[in-house]
């Protein structure tokens, strides 16, 4: 009995120190997604205004652009996976992961090559381990992602988006990320960039402007030069915003994680100390059953003796 119970005290103070880390690491986690909620919450307003500037531009003049204009028969898309550079949050990056093969497969089956460009670690080991060709590949900045993080990756996307198609360009562009709602629910998605479509942008830019009516513009030089300058920035500030929605998403997921792991710890912890209670009053019973037999042994061997 004395081996079973110290194997019961081994396996609670091993279960106390992983309940330690888990703590730390979901406290850690509750900071972060605080830092990245406001992150969220000051880029969106950029990003809808910027938005809101494009579609005004591109519905009031008649330029055609290669960032607005649809292909006639497009045959290659570029999928954007932003994914963690982290584990332990859950399935957070295999339900993105899941959301990109879904796109990937409705996109191969509309007659489209498709071309992937993966954020974190996970994705791309994901791609490396089933040997799939990844076109760019960026890591090491998914849990605090920066703006020239965004203009790095958008710059490859957005030259591949005015190459002709021939030459290794691309007719679509499409971002799959996770979207934080609120610290319970975060929801993986996959949104169109490029081209623009002006339809869904007007009603995104008249719901961010509380139904204001989009202004009327003079372009100065030219609508194409316009578009030429804000059509970047547009991608890059979309690009942004879903680097910070997937970095909240992703600490909020590693925060919900983490307490159900020190929860576990913590009913593991008690399950444990009730065995090992039981097996030290066993132990206690079997000295005391020992201690009454060999007292009862010796009053024999005496009065045989007499």
């Amino acid at each position: 009995m004395g081996a079973k119970l110290r194997v019961y005290k081994r396996r609670i103070r091993s279960v106390s120190a992983t309940k330690k880390i888990t703590k730390a690491m979901e406290m850690i986690a509750a900071s972060r997604v605080v830092k990245a909620q406001r992150q969220v919450a000051a880029s969106t307003p950029y990003a809808s205004e910027l938005t809101r500037a494009v579609t005004a531009v591109a519905t009031g003049s008649n330029t055609q652009h290669p960032l607005t204009t649809e292909a006639e028969r497009p045959t290659r898309a570029a999928l954007l996976l932003i994914t963690s550079d982290r584990g332990l949050a859950g399935g957070y990056s295999s339900n993105v992961i899941k959301a990109a093969e879904q796109l990937t497969e409705r996109l191969k089956a509309e007659g489209k090559e498709v071309d992937a460009y993966i954020v974190g670690r996970k994705g791309v080991s994901y791609y490396s381990f089933r040997e799939r060709k990844v076109v760019e590949s960026w890591t090491g900045f998914t849990d605090s992602p920066t703006y020239g993080d965004a203009k790095a990756i958008a710059a490859p996307l957005i030259e591949a988006v005015q190459q002709d198609t021939a030459e290794g360009g691309v007719d679509e562009l499409h971002i799959v990320y996770t979207e934080f709602i609120s610290m319970m629910t975060q929801t993986a998605l996959g949104d169109r960039l490029l081209p623009l479509s002006l339809d869904k942008a007007a009603q995104e830019s008249e719901e961010s402007s509380k139904g204001e009516i989009l202004p009327l513009f003079d372009f100065e030089p030219s609508a194409e030069d316009v578009l030429d300058a804000l059509l970047p920035r547009y991608v890059e500030s979309r690009i942004y915003n879903a680097l910070l929605q997937a970095a909240a998403s992703k600490h909020a997921a590693t925060r919900r994680a983490m307490k159900s792991a020190t929860d576990n710890a913590e009913e593991l912890i008690k399950s444990l100390s009730r065995l090992a209670n039981a097996a030290r009053q066993a132990e206690i019973t079997q000295e005391i059953s020992e201690i009454v037999g060999g007292a009862s042994a010796l009053a024999d061997a005496t009065a045989g003796s007499d």
